[in-house]
Protein backbone atom coordinates (compact mmCIF):
# COMPACT_ATOMS: atom_id res chain seq x y z
CA UNK A 1 0.00 0.00 0.00
CA UNK A 2 2.44 2.59 -1.19
CA UNK A 3 1.71 6.28 -1.41
CA UNK A 4 3.96 8.54 -3.41
CA UNK A 5 2.86 11.72 -1.61
CA UNK A 6 4.34 11.28 1.83
CA UNK A 7 6.07 13.54 4.31
CA UNK A 8 8.32 12.75 7.25
CA UNK A 9 6.83 12.55 10.71
CA UNK A 10 7.67 15.18 13.30
CA UNK A 11 8.37 13.34 16.54
CA UNK A 12 6.18 15.23 18.99
CA UNK A 13 5.72 12.23 21.31
CA UNK A 14 9.37 12.06 22.41
CA UNK A 15 11.60 14.66 24.06
CA UNK A 16 15.31 14.46 23.28
CA UNK A 17 18.44 15.97 24.77
CA UNK A 18 20.71 18.11 22.61
CA UNK A 19 23.18 15.23 22.34
CA UNK A 20 20.42 12.89 21.19
CA UNK A 21 19.27 15.45 18.65
CA UNK A 22 22.84 15.46 17.40
CA UNK A 23 22.42 11.80 16.50
CA UNK A 24 19.47 12.78 14.30
CA UNK A 25 21.61 15.44 12.65
CA UNK A 26 24.18 12.73 11.92
CA UNK A 27 21.60 10.15 10.82
CA UNK A 28 18.38 11.99 9.93
CA UNK A 29 16.79 8.73 8.76
CA UNK A 30 16.82 7.58 12.40
CA UNK A 31 14.34 10.32 13.37
CA UNK A 32 11.60 9.06 11.09
CA UNK A 33 9.50 6.13 12.29
CA UNK A 34 6.51 6.17 9.94
CA UNK A 35 5.28 7.61 6.66
CA UNK A 36 2.28 9.91 6.37
CA UNK A 37 0.63 11.55 3.41
CA UNK A 38 0.66 15.29 2.82
CA UNK A 39 -2.55 15.74 4.81
CA UNK A 40 -0.97 14.12 7.86
CA UNK A 41 -3.16 11.03 7.54
CA UNK A 42 -2.05 8.00 9.50
CA UNK A 43 -3.51 4.57 10.09
CA UNK A 44 -4.32 3.40 13.62
CA UNK A 45 -0.98 2.66 15.22
CA UNK A 46 -0.11 -0.29 17.39
CA UNK A 47 2.75 1.57 19.06
CA UNK A 48 3.25 4.62 21.25
CA UNK A 49 6.60 6.39 21.24
CA UNK A 50 8.13 6.58 24.69
CA UNK A 51 10.95 8.85 25.76
CA UNK A 52 13.86 7.59 27.87
CA UNK A 53 17.22 9.32 27.98
CA UNK A 54 19.95 7.45 26.16
CA UNK A 55 23.09 6.50 28.05
CA UNK A 56 26.52 7.50 26.78
CA UNK A 57 27.30 3.99 25.51
CA UNK A 58 24.11 3.98 23.44
CA UNK A 59 24.93 7.31 21.83
CA UNK A 60 28.47 6.13 21.11
CA UNK A 61 27.17 2.90 19.59
CA UNK A 62 24.81 4.80 17.32
CA UNK A 63 27.61 7.08 16.16
CA UNK A 64 30.05 4.24 15.53
CA UNK A 65 27.90 1.33 14.39
CA UNK A 66 24.66 2.69 12.92
CA UNK A 67 25.53 1.62 9.39
CA UNK A 68 26.86 -1.75 10.59
CA UNK A 69 23.49 -2.79 12.01
CA UNK A 70 20.74 -0.42 10.88
CA UNK A 71 18.61 -1.01 7.81
CA UNK A 72 17.09 2.28 6.66
CA UNK A 73 13.48 2.49 5.55
CA UNK A 74 13.13 3.18 1.84
CA UNK A 75 9.66 2.92 0.35
CA UNK A 76 11.07 2.29 -3.12
CA UNK A 77 13.40 -0.53 -2.06
CA UNK A 78 12.53 -4.21 -1.70
CA UNK A 79 14.97 -5.84 0.68
CA UNK A 80 17.34 -8.40 -0.79
CA UNK A 81 18.09 -10.43 2.33
CA UNK A 82 21.05 -12.11 0.67
CA UNK A 83 22.58 -8.70 0.14
CA UNK A 84 21.59 -7.38 3.58
CA UNK A 85 23.17 -10.30 5.46
CA UNK A 86 25.72 -11.47 2.93
CA UNK A 87 24.42 -15.04 2.83
CA UNK A 88 21.39 -17.15 1.95
CA UNK A 89 20.50 -18.28 5.46
CA UNK A 90 16.86 -18.32 6.70
CA UNK A 91 15.45 -14.96 7.76
CA UNK A 92 13.32 -14.36 10.86
CA UNK A 93 11.77 -10.95 11.57
CA UNK A 94 11.02 -9.89 15.13
CA UNK A 95 8.43 -7.16 15.54
CA UNK A 96 8.70 -4.97 18.63
CA UNK A 97 11.80 -6.37 20.33
CA UNK A 98 11.68 -3.93 23.27
CA UNK A 99 15.06 -3.90 25.01
CA UNK A 100 16.29 -6.71 22.76
CA UNK A 101 17.26 -9.06 25.57
CA UNK A 102 15.80 -12.19 24.00
CA UNK A 103 16.63 -11.04 20.46
CA UNK A 104 20.32 -10.82 21.28
CA UNK A 105 20.46 -14.26 22.87
CA UNK A 106 18.46 -15.97 20.11
CA UNK A 107 20.70 -14.44 17.43
CA UNK A 108 23.84 -15.39 19.36
CA UNK A 109 22.73 -19.00 19.80
CA UNK A 110 21.54 -19.42 16.19
CA UNK A 111 24.35 -18.08 13.97
CA UNK A 112 22.98 -19.89 10.91
CA UNK A 113 19.74 -17.87 11.00
CA UNK A 114 19.49 -14.19 10.09
CA UNK A 115 17.38 -11.91 12.30
CA UNK A 116 15.84 -8.55 11.42
CA UNK A 117 14.50 -6.75 14.49
CA UNK A 118 12.02 -3.90 14.12
CA UNK A 119 11.41 -1.48 17.00
CA UNK A 120 10.36 2.19 17.16
CA UNK A 121 11.46 2.74 20.79
CA UNK A 122 14.82 4.51 20.41
CA UNK A 123 16.16 3.45 23.80
CA UNK A 124 15.60 -0.24 23.07
CA UNK A 125 16.82 0.10 19.49
CA UNK A 126 20.09 1.73 20.54
CA UNK A 127 20.59 -0.68 23.46
CA UNK A 128 20.34 -3.73 21.22
CA UNK A 129 22.54 -2.08 18.59
CA UNK A 130 25.18 -1.43 21.26
CA UNK A 131 25.06 -4.99 22.59
CA UNK A 132 25.11 -6.54 19.11
CA UNK A 133 28.14 -4.45 18.13
CA UNK A 134 29.90 -5.37 21.36
CA UNK A 135 29.49 -9.05 20.49
CA UNK A 136 30.19 -8.42 16.79
CA UNK A 137 27.09 -10.36 15.74
CA UNK A 138 26.89 -10.79 11.99
CA UNK A 139 23.39 -12.29 11.74
CA UNK A 140 21.39 -9.41 13.25
CA UNK A 141 20.11 -6.21 11.63
CA UNK A 142 17.78 -3.56 13.08
CA UNK A 143 15.16 -1.12 11.82
CA UNK A 144 13.53 1.79 13.61
CA UNK A 145 10.28 2.14 11.71
CA UNK A 146 6.64 1.11 11.75
CA UNK A 147 6.71 -2.64 11.13
CA UNK A 148 3.47 -2.65 9.16
CA UNK A 149 4.84 -0.19 6.64
CA UNK A 150 8.18 -2.01 6.46
CA UNK A 151 6.37 -5.23 5.56
CA UNK A 152 4.08 -3.52 3.07
CA UNK A 153 6.80 -1.58 1.30
CA UNK A 154 10.10 -3.42 1.68
CA UNK A 155 9.54 -7.15 2.23
CA UNK A 156 8.77 -9.42 -0.72
CA UNK A 157 6.02 -12.02 -0.57
CA UNK A 158 7.14 -15.56 0.28
CA UNK A 159 10.54 -14.39 1.50
CA UNK A 160 10.48 -14.77 5.32
CA UNK A 161 11.03 -17.97 7.30
CA UNK A 162 9.45 -16.82 10.55
CA UNK A 163 8.01 -13.97 12.60
CA UNK A 164 8.54 -13.42 16.32
CA UNK A 165 6.08 -11.20 18.21
CA UNK A 166 6.85 -11.39 21.92
CA UNK A 167 4.67 -9.53 24.42
CA UNK A 168 3.11 -6.92 22.13
CA UNK A 169 1.27 -4.07 23.83
CA UNK A 170 -2.00 -5.65 25.08
CA UNK A 171 -4.01 -2.40 24.98
CA UNK A 172 -6.06 -3.77 27.90
CA UNK A 173 -8.99 -1.36 27.79
CA UNK A 174 -11.77 -2.65 25.58
CA UNK A 175 -12.10 0.61 23.68
CA UNK A 176 -8.43 0.27 22.71
CA UNK A 177 -8.59 -3.31 21.45
CA UNK A 178 -8.69 -2.02 17.87
CA UNK A 179 -5.10 -0.82 18.41
CA UNK A 180 -3.81 -4.31 19.08
CA UNK A 181 -1.25 -5.48 16.59
CA UNK A 182 -2.68 -8.95 16.01
CA UNK A 183 -5.73 -8.23 13.87
CA UNK A 184 -6.81 -10.14 10.77
CA UNK A 185 -5.45 -7.67 8.16
CA UNK A 186 -2.05 -7.72 9.84
CA UNK A 187 -2.08 -11.51 10.18
CA UNK A 188 -2.88 -11.78 6.47
CA UNK A 189 0.02 -9.42 5.72
CA UNK A 190 2.39 -11.62 7.76
CA UNK A 191 1.12 -14.73 6.00
CA UNK A 192 1.72 -13.22 2.56
CA UNK A 193 5.37 -12.58 3.47
CA UNK A 194 6.01 -16.10 4.81
CA UNK A 195 7.56 -18.88 2.81
CA UNK A 196 5.66 -22.15 2.75
CA UNK A 197 6.44 -23.90 6.01
CA UNK A 198 7.29 -20.60 7.69
CA UNK A 199 5.89 -19.75 11.11
CA UNK A 200 4.37 -16.98 13.21
CA UNK A 201 5.29 -17.22 16.90
CA UNK A 202 3.41 -14.95 19.33
CA UNK A 203 3.74 -14.79 23.11
CA UNK A 204 1.67 -12.76 25.57
CA UNK A 205 0.87 -12.68 29.28
CA UNK A 206 -2.54 -11.09 28.68
CA UNK A 207 -5.14 -13.87 28.59
CA UNK A 208 -7.86 -12.27 26.48
CA UNK A 209 -5.26 -11.07 23.97
CA UNK A 210 -3.91 -14.62 23.75
CA UNK A 211 -7.40 -15.86 22.94
CA UNK A 212 -7.76 -13.13 20.31
CA UNK A 213 -4.44 -14.21 18.78
CA UNK A 214 -5.70 -17.77 18.48
CA UNK A 215 -8.98 -16.66 16.96
CA UNK A 216 -7.41 -14.27 14.48
CA UNK A 217 -4.67 -16.60 13.30
CA UNK A 218 -7.13 -19.49 13.01
CA UNK A 219 -9.26 -17.37 10.66
CA UNK A 220 -6.48 -16.70 8.12
CA UNK A 221 -6.42 -18.87 5.01
CA UNK A 222 -3.11 -20.60 4.56
CA UNK A 223 -2.22 -20.87 8.24
CA UNK A 224 -2.37 -24.04 10.33
CA UNK A 225 -2.10 -24.43 14.08
CA UNK A 226 -0.36 -27.78 14.67
CA UNK A 227 -1.41 -27.75 18.32
CA UNK A 228 -5.09 -26.91 17.94
CA UNK A 229 -4.69 -24.29 20.67
CA UNK A 230 -1.87 -22.79 22.69
CA UNK A 231 1.61 -24.10 21.89
CA UNK A 232 4.14 -25.58 24.30
CA UNK A 233 6.95 -23.31 25.44
CA UNK A 234 9.90 -23.13 23.06
CA UNK A 235 13.03 -23.94 25.11
CA UNK A 236 15.13 -21.66 22.90
CA UNK A 237 13.07 -18.55 23.69
CA UNK A 238 14.76 -16.80 26.63
CA UNK A 239 12.79 -15.43 29.53
CA UNK A 240 12.96 -11.63 29.54
CA UNK A 241 12.93 -9.16 32.41
CA UNK A 242 9.48 -8.03 31.31
CA UNK A 243 8.27 -11.61 31.37
CA UNK A 244 9.72 -12.21 34.84
CA UNK A 245 7.76 -9.25 36.17
CA UNK A 246 4.57 -10.77 34.80
CA UNK A 247 5.32 -14.14 36.34
CA UNK A 248 5.88 -12.47 39.69
CA UNK A 249 2.31 -11.19 39.40
CA UNK A 250 1.10 -14.72 38.59
CA UNK A 251 0.35 -13.88 34.97
CA UNK A 252 0.05 -16.91 32.69
CA UNK A 253 2.34 -16.91 29.67
CA UNK A 254 0.48 -18.10 26.57
CA UNK A 255 2.28 -19.06 23.36
CA UNK A 256 0.76 -19.26 19.89
CA UNK A 257 2.52 -20.97 16.98
CA UNK A 258 1.08 -21.27 13.49
CA UNK A 259 2.63 -22.35 10.19
CA UNK A 260 2.02 -21.50 6.54
CA UNK A 261 0.79 -24.51 4.59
Amino acid sequence: MKDGNLTDEVLTEEVFTEEEKGIFDLYPELARVERRNQNGWREIKSFVLRGQRLKDYQISALKEHFHDYAVVYDQSRCLDFGQVFGNGNPVVIEIGFGMGESTLRIARENPDVNYLGIEVFLYGFSKLLANASKENLKNLKLMRFDAVQVLQDMVADNSVDGFHIFFPDPWPKKRHHKKRLIQKPFAELLTSKLKKGGYIYCVTDWEDYAKQMLEVLDSVDGLKNPYGGFAPERPWRPETGFERKGLEKDYVINEVWVEKV
